[in-house]
């Protein structure tokens, strides 16, 4: 069997049809398809199903994929390997963030790995679709989720947790939610959501409540909703990352400190397609990405754990009455 012809038949099938296939091997349509007639009659059989849109595995054009990924990734990594011989680590990694996770989070563990590897292209875009791994645009998307798709992979990057929070005026001029239901009456700050009105879960222990709330002031551009809290335009209601440094400094207060919110998702996730060959640039970010997660994790959970015992250890107020 003629080892081109099987990876060809991979391509065919990761690109979806043979326009797309021709458009990524740089070779006309008519060329494809004839590579691909050859094979199926060398093999004997029809390996896919073509429609006006897309082409489709027959159940042995499938088991033939599974071979012929294996066989493209192979080859492709021992490729790799001759090129880098006395080399420093190259490649060009395309990457996917969050707007703001990406940008108040990530951007310093992204410089620090270019220092590291000076000759790894690194190719950032700032945004929160996922369909670009799809359409094979980007090797790598970062997440924020509830449930990671099936059909990509997913390493956890860790607990995303939101706050409510507002400026220090705001709060003294207006006061602060004391209750969850409380957010559905003041000028609240949030990020896009599908219609006007916005579905947020919150969790006590084993206690669930929900609450429909209406942002008045809705962006994807997390600085853009830091913005508006510091300037006393009502109560945000995002990450705690946007406005940690604002609460540090006391610029910028919290209130229902014993819940837990969810609104887009509890967790951030590294996604990337199943079986895509990765180069050693891609595995090395992915593996130093994960490692820098997990420290700013313990960071955070450490930091929590000291709050909580300081408010167990802060001295009762004596009894005025």
């Amino acid at each position: 069997m003629d080892v081109n012809a099987l990876t060809l038949l991979v391509e065919i099938l990761d690109a979806g049809n043979l326009s797309e296939a021709a458009r990524r091997l740089k070779m006309t349509r008519a060329n494809v398809s004839y590579h691909l007639n050859s094979l199926e009659r060398s093999i004997g059989q029809q390996l896919v199903r073509r429609t006006t849109r897309r082409v489709e595995a027959t159940e042995i054009g499938l088991r033939l994929y599974e071979h012929g990924q294996t066989i493209r990734n192979e080859m492709m990594a021992a490729q790799e390997s001759i090129a880098s011989l006395g080399q420093s680590l190259q490649g060009r990694v395309r990457l996917s963030v969050p707007s703001g996770y990406g940008q108040l989070v990530m951007s310093q563990w992204l410089l620090e790995f270019k220092r590291l590897y000076p000759g790894i292209v690194l190719d950032v875009v700032f945004e929160n679709r996922v369909e670009d791994l799809i359409r094979d645009e980007v090797d790598i998307a970062v997440r924020v989720m509830s449930e990671p798709p099936q059909h990509l992979v997913a390493r956890d990057l860790g607990a995303m947790h939101y706050v409510v929070c507002a400026s220090r005026a705001w709060a003294e001029a207006h006061g602060m939610p004391a209750d969850l239901d409380a957010l559905s009456n003041v000028p609240l700050i949030a990020s896009a959501v599908v219609s006007r009105q916005l579905r947020v879960t919150a969790y006590q222990g084993i206690e669930r409540h929900e609450v429909i709330v209406e942002p008045t002031l809705i962006s994807e551009n997390y600085l853009f909703l830091r913005q508006a809290v510091l300037a006393g335009l009502g109560i945000g209601m995002v990450p705690d990352y946007v406005v940690q440094q604002d609460v540090e400094r006391g610029d910028v207060v919290t209130a229902l400190h014993d819940w837990r919110l969810s609104i887009f998702g509890t967790r951030m996730y590294m996604l990337y397609m199943p079986n895509r060959h990765h180069t050693r640039a891609a595995s090395t970010f992915i593996e130093f990405m994960l490692e820098r997660a997990h420290q700013a994790g313990r960071r955070e959970e450490a930091g929590r754990s000291t709050e909580r015992n300081d408010k167990v250890d802060e001295p009762q107020q004596p009894d005025q009455s």
